[in-house]
């Protein structure tokens, strides 16, 4: 599988402040969650990728394109969704997508057709003939995604995307980025704070902490616990089911909401048993998995301990 971004010891110096520090990183298609606290350095790399700041140092390719030397074609392949707004006053939202194509060389029929069919894909509708000044938040973040998509990119990376959005729409831009990574072979790389975000959407996460890559891994690898687990939710009291279980010796801890984990290689057998003798009936039965949230706050942590 080729990697989409290749970094060698990239290292970002602002005068006294060291933005980050050799980083080395490899990431490859699909989507990718890219987290860390603020002042990590998240911005800077995203900056260094699209050729907006020079690296201090190291070396690096986007797509194949060299870092520092071929920035206008990596940003002829890349499509940016910013955290901040962007879009010139007085144009409605049609117009805006429009002049974003015109600005990749898109003719200006082809432009048209493509910025409706962008707008459509991004559910904008009869408000794409409006003034984007009018535009609520939750608005103007679409449009910036549509923006970003208008000529095709083989690379989006998304700068906080559901900010502004509202649960139903938060889920319906979460589904249209599963659906250009699954279904067009997008690669797309997602910048939050919101980690329930990118536990539903990614296939791998990098966490930078203080300018430094701690976490890059599958989210597969990481959310495994690392020992075996299960989650139990039983119907009625699950008192029971656990004081039998603890008499057989697992180690049995009770959640939110009378859920169960159950420690153990053994654990499923050793839960049907119990229930059978303890009158409980099981609802449901999962694997345990590291929740995002988890693995974010321990590689703060990690990183904190060893920097200190």
């Amino acid at each position: 599988m080729t990697d989409i971004i290749r970094l060698q010891g990239v290292t970002k110096q602002f005068r006294s402040v060291r933005a980050l520090h050799d980083v080395s990183l490899e990431i490859q298609p699909g989507v990718t969650g890219l987290l860390g606290p603020n002042g990590a350095g998240k911005s800077t790399l995203i900056k260094i990728l699209l050729g907006l700041l020079k690296a201090t140092s190291g070396s690096g390719t986007v797509l194949g394109f060299k870092l520092g030397t071929q920035s206008r074609e990596i940003r002829s392949v890349v499509g940016f969704l910013p955290e901040d707004d962007c879009y010139l006053p007085s144009l409605t939202g049609v117009e805006s997508i429009q002049f974003a194509a015109r600005l990749c060389r898109l003719p200006a029929i082809e432009a048209m057709r493509r910025g409706h069919e962008i707008l459509d894909f991004c559910g904008i509708g009869e408000e794409r003939y409006r003034e984007v000044d009018t535009y609520s938040t939750g608005m103007r973040q679409k449009l910036k995604f549509a923006q970003a998509l208008v000529h095709d990119p083989q690379l989006l990376i998304l700068d906080e995307p559901t900010t502004g959005l509202d649960p139903d729409e938060r889920n319906a831009m979460l589904n249209r980025i599963r659906m250009l990574s699954k279904r067009h072979g997008k690669s797309v790389i997602v910048c939050t704070h919101i980690l329930p975000d990118v536990q539903a959407v990614s296939d791998s996460v990098v966490i930078l902490v203080q300018g430094r890559v701690c976490v890059a891994d599958s989210l597969t690898e990481l959310s495994r616990p690392q020992s075996p687990a299960i989650h139990v939710r039983t119907i009625g009291s699950s008192v029971p089911l656990a004081e039998r279980l603890r008499a057989d010796g697992f180690s049995v801890e009770e959640r939110h909401h009378g859920e169960l984990a159950i420690a153990g290689a053994e654990a499923t057998a050793a839960v049907w048993k119990a229930a059978e003798q303890s009158g409980t009936v099981v609802r449901s039965m999962t694997p345990a998995r590291n929740s995002m949230e988890a693995i974010f706050l321990d590689a703060v942590k990690d990183t904190s301990r060893a920097n200190s």
